[in-house]
């Protein structure tokens, strides 16, 4: 039972842990760490497959050239006519065309792109209307939105959004567009949780708004041609599918910055987009069953650890569980296409090590003090348990000595057997009663529950100890008439209280008086004994039932003892149900109180008896 109990509560830290690790896990600072662990992990992967796409940008020296952006039209068609030379399989635009400017230039451009052959035009939101191609570029190509989007948090471009609906009209994204195009693939065809283009089966689930986490290749692995430079490049573009946009710094309004912390501008990441969908390299978040689960294991192995091993081999073992948390984990999910949380894992494996290794320490120290505890409690019996017996020994060894040394009376030689005789009892009840109160002690002894009167357990004891304050001049006198029964163990409870009257008489002085009373009181026995003996101060009543513990005066009386009389004398009270009340003034005496409830039924014939002598 104990076990199960001890099993429970360790299961029960090991949930808090885990449930505080979860909740870790959720907040803007873990989900910054979550960020960076993905880029850390996404740089070092190191994807190096071959590009089926390039970029053809139209950068500073292409705007020198046109005059600027004022000539932009005319430097699209120039650009678009050297691209057709080169054979893309497919060319995606990222300049818009919404409005119509000198009827020349739109002529000159719509021209180049009714040649191109599988044209994506673009298009883009202006609120919540759909800004398209002019209505001569319209029909030329398909449509694709250039919307890009870096992270709320630290700005970083991860994912793009691929689907957006917008006054009823729904828009794929430009690199989508791209793939279906390229693969002449129809309409895609979409599930709540995927988009499927061709044979390539996306996962972007509805309920995140259709986003795709892209897997960015290196910077320079997509090639980037400069618009002047196709003449030189053509081998290089044809077959692949080509990105066309404006990486120029002084007119680019999409400058981003991936996760390797490179600033890039939005056209490429169309094309990463693009390479993503193309090459089937997907990342997903894992779910949060597989979270939880992770959780839950990495929780359940230090549990396990710290449960079944102790000391040094735990913490060894711990190690690994942790580096699994911190980089096997995340790093092996990562590899086959899952994005594992990195702080709830860690953040559970290390509250779990702590929280199991914290219970684990204390409940082994509570063991070894509980050992300890055992140890000392023993040796205390057997120090107590010689010093009773040393008074009737010493009588049996003196008087048999006596008897064979000496030709005795017979007279004196019958005294001498009956005080073998008596004090051999004697020693048998010391022994009983050590044994009853070690049982008791280990809660293995159940109590004798028989009545027995309260006034004849007062006269024994009161018969016992009178010889000895007689021998220094110590009064012994009962205040009152004993009244009521208890109901207990006569030889513990007799030696409870001739405990508590031996006590009195050694510690008193001579010509000095002891009173015993009782009352009966609210269903209760009070039965006192006091003293005109050498008192406690408030600090020593605290410490008076501590094993072993005397008090200065004590030890300055020159009396002997062990301190371990009134530790057995509260616990045979305590086990009865009662209590011990003391009170005490240094010099001038002590009162001990013993408090038990009263029996109500008749006391036995024996009792009576007893009472009657």
């Amino acid at each position: 039972m104990a076990n199960k109990i001890q099993i429970a509560k360790y299961a029960g830290i090991l949930a808090i842990c885990f449930a505080l690790g979860i909740f870790a896990g959720f907040n803007p600072l873990a989900v910054r760490v979550d960020q960076y662990a993905y880029d850390r992990m996404l740089y070092g992967m190191r994807d190096t497959w071959t590009p089926q796409s390039a970029v053809v940008a139209i950068d500073e020296a292409t705007l020198e050239a046109g005059h600027g952006m004022r000539g932009i039209r005319t430097i699209l068609a120039q650009t678009l006519d050297q691209l057709a030379l080169a054979q893309p399989k497919a060319v995606a635009l990222d300049v818009t065309l919404h409005d119509q400017v000198d009827p020349a230039e739109d002529a000159r451009l719509e021209a180049s792109l009714r040649v191109t052959r599988n044209l994506i035009l673009p298009c883009q939101l202006a609120g919540t209307t759909w800004e398209d191609p002019a209505p001569r570029f319209r029909t030329l190509g398909a449509l694709g939105h250039v919307h890009t989007e870096g992270d709320r948090l630290d700005g970083v471009s991860r994912q793009i959004i691929l689907e957006r609906v917008a006054d009823g009209q729904r828009r794929w994204a430009l690199s989508l567009e791209a793939l279906r195009v390229t693969l002449g693939a129809g309409n895609p065809e979409e599930s709540p949780v995927d988009v499927a283009v061709g044979n390539i089966l996306i996962p972007a689930p509805r309920k995140d708004g259709r986003s795709l986490r892209i897997r960015y290749l290196l910077p320079g692995t997509i090639p980037t041609i400069s618009a002047l430079e196709i003449g030189r490049h053509r081998d290089e573009l044809r077959g692949k599918t080509v990105f066309l946009g404006v990486t120029a710094l002084s007119a680019a309004n999409d400058r981003l910055v991936n996760p390797y912390g490179v600033n890039f501008p939005g056209v490429e990441m169309h094309a990463q987009a693009f390479e993503t969908m193309a090459h089937g390299q997907f990342l997903v978040p894992a779910t949060n069953t597989t979270t939880l689960a992770v959780c839950g294991s990495l929780a359940l192995a230090a549990g396990l650890s710290f449960w079944f091993l102790t000391g040094w081999r735990a913490y060894v073992l711990i190690v690994p569980i942790l580096a699994a948390a911190h980089y096997f984990l995340p790093v092996q999910f990562f590899a086959r296409g899952i994005v594992l949380p990195y702080v709830a894992p860690v953040a559970v494996a290390w509250l779990s090590s702590i929280g199991a290794a914290t219970y684990r320490h204390f409940v082994v120290r509570r063991q070894l003090r509980k050992s300890e505890s055992e140890k000392s409690r023993y040796q205390q019996a057997i120090h107590w348990a010689a010093h009773e017996m040393r008074t009737p020994l010493t009588a049996i060894q003196g008087s048999s000595e006596l008897m064979t040394r000496y030709s005795l009376p017979d007279q004196k030689r019958n005294e001498l057997s009956n005080m073998i005789n008596s004090e051999s009892k004697r020693l048998a009840r010391i022994i009983s009663t050590f044994l009853d109160v070690e049982r008791l002690a280990e809660g293995q002894m159940e109590l004798k529950r028989e009545p027995l009167a309260a006034t004849g357990l007062v006269d024994t004891c009161m018969r016992r100890v009178t010889p000895l304050a007689e021998r220094k001049h110590i009064g012994m006198f009962l205040d009152s008439n004993v009244e009521g029964t208890l109901l207990g163990d006569r030889e513990l409870l007799e030696y409870a209280l001739y405990n508590l009257l031996t006590n009195a008489v050694k510690y008193s002085p001579a010509d000095t008086e002891i009173h015993v009373y009782s009352e009966l009181r609210g269903g209760e026995l009070h039965l006192a004994v006091r003293d005109q003996g050498i008192g406690m101060d408030a600090k020593e009543i605290k410490r008076i039932f501590h094993k072993f513990y005397r008090t200065k005066r004590a030890e300055a009386s020159g009396e002997t003892g062990t301190g371990i009389g009134l530790s057995i004398v509260e616990q045979i009270v305590f086990q009865h149900g009662g209590r011990i009340e003391v009170t005490s003034t240094p010099g001038k005496g002590s009162c001990f109180t013993m408090i038990m409830k009263a029996h109500v039924s008749a006391p036995t014939d024996a009792e009576t008896a007893d009472r009657r002598r």
